[in-house]
């Protein structure tokens, strides 16, 4: 089975969007650039900052990618970026904000619908499938449909902000696994509780 070889973290750019909680893809693709000394830099012809991932081994060849385009457009970099490498849907891993699940917690899974999630909506048309990997950072609801919008475009509470980097530093070591194709050991690892003492 091959694994990962395009780590696609989903936000919007733009400094007013930094610590949006729709950013959430981004922060997590920017830690695992910053502990494995990954550069990403701006390829306009992706409409994103991609970069090569940097393995341990040096043997696995992965692209992180950040798209440029707003949210509802990210399918246009990931589909350029993935029809120029030959990189198959499955072989792709897209990091994303999910309203479904709680801060602090986080699923890996593969395929599914988009959730209303815009970003994932627009990377299934543009791949022509639903795929592809994703690694959900829960954000949390609202509460109110209605109020969607407006939340995903506020930054965190400083608390619910540390849950989230929790969940950032639990998963992306995990990529080693990724990148070899182990999936069921990363979701045994994700999705298993810790016992308490």
């Amino acid at each position: 089975m091959s694994g990962i070889k395009l780590f696609v973290g989903l936000g919007n750019p733009g400094g007013e969007y930094v610590d949006t909680r729709h950013n959430a893809g981004f922060w997590w693709v920017d830690r695992l650039a910053g502990v494995s000394n990954s550069k990403l830099a701006n390829e306009s012809k992706f409409f994103g900052h991609a970069g090569k991932l940097k393995s341990a081994h040096g043997d696995d060849e992965a692209w992180l990618l950040k798209p440029t385009t707003f949210m509802n457009a990210s399918g246009q970099s990931v589909g350029a970026l993935a029809k120029f490498y030959k990189i198959a849907p499955e072989d792709i891993l897209v990091i994303h904000d999910e309203l479904d699940i709680p801060p602090g917690q986080v699923k890996l899974k593969k395929g599914g619908g988009h959730g209303g999630h815009n970003g994932l909506k627009d990377i299934a048309a543009h791949l022509g499938t639903n795929d592809f990997w994703r690694l959900r950072l829960g954000i949390g609801h609202p509460g109110d449909r209605n109020e969607v919008i407006n939340f995903v475009l506020r930054a965190p509470s400083k608390n619910e902000m540390q849950l989230i980097e929790q969940t950032i530093d639990d998963s992306v070591p995990l990529t080693s696994m990724l990148l070899s194709g182990s999936f069921e050991a990363a979701m045994l690892k994700l999705h298993t509780k810790p016992k308490a003492l």
